[in-house]
């Protein structure tokens, strides 16, 4: 949790660095969003073979796009969705899969995305695939990233938009939590969306 919140800090106190959008401008080749969100099932590569959400149905889950590389954002709605878990009953999280899908396939090995997502929660999961099942997925759910060519040690920097998507038991879209969402809104969306005990 120490770590966690150092990166929460190192986020807030360095708001310019580059590589991730808060806010998704309307410029032609911009973050605005990708599609009016639709959702839909898919499967990706993590560090435990294939997952499909397929597998998830009756629970909830809640779904970020981002990558491990990411300077400021990231690590702040990630942060926050892992702090909304831990709001949760050991019951009410047993119900919760949280997923976290980079658009960094070229540098984000389903290995260090297991490493980076542990960080945040112990229940979540890193997945990555092809560029084109990665875009794919991206516009049934309206997020957006564009690859941007800097002068760093990695070359380049992904700005994407930030909402944590979360689906319903029956594997609809049922919210898009824009960042900044507290984790105390966070966390009662997700119970808004849990099965009811018969």
């Amino acid at each position: 949790m120490r770590l966690i919140a150092l990166l929460t800090i190192l986020a807030l106190a360095i708001p310019g660095l580059p590589g991730c959008s808060r806010d998704t401008p309307p410029a032609p080749g911009g973050l605005t969003l990708a599609a009016p969100p639709s959702g839909g099932d898919f499967s990706l590569d993590s560090a435990d073979g294939r997952i499909a959400t397929q597998n998830f149905r009756g629970q909830v889950v809640a779904l970020y796009f981002g990558y491990t590389y990411c300077p400021d954002v990231c690590p702040t709605s990630l942060a926050a969705l892992g702090s909304a878990l831990e709001k949760l009953t050991p019951a009410e999280l047993a119900q919760v899969q949280p997923l976290f899908i980079s658009v960094d396939p070229e540098r984000d090995s389903v290995a260090r995305l297991k490493d980076y997502a542990v960080f945040f929660h112990p229940k979540l999961k890193g997945l990555t695939g092809t560029p084109s099942e990665i875009a794919a997925i991206a516009h049934a759910y309206g997020a957006s990233y564009s690859r941007q060519e800097v002068k760093s040690e990695g070359g380049y920097v992904v700005d994407h938009s930030s909402f944590v998507y979360l689906l319903a038991p029956d594997g609809r879209l049922a919210a898009s939590l824009p960042h900044g969402t507290t984790p105390e809104d966070m966390a009662a969306a997700m119970r808004r969306l849990l099965p009811q005990p018969k």
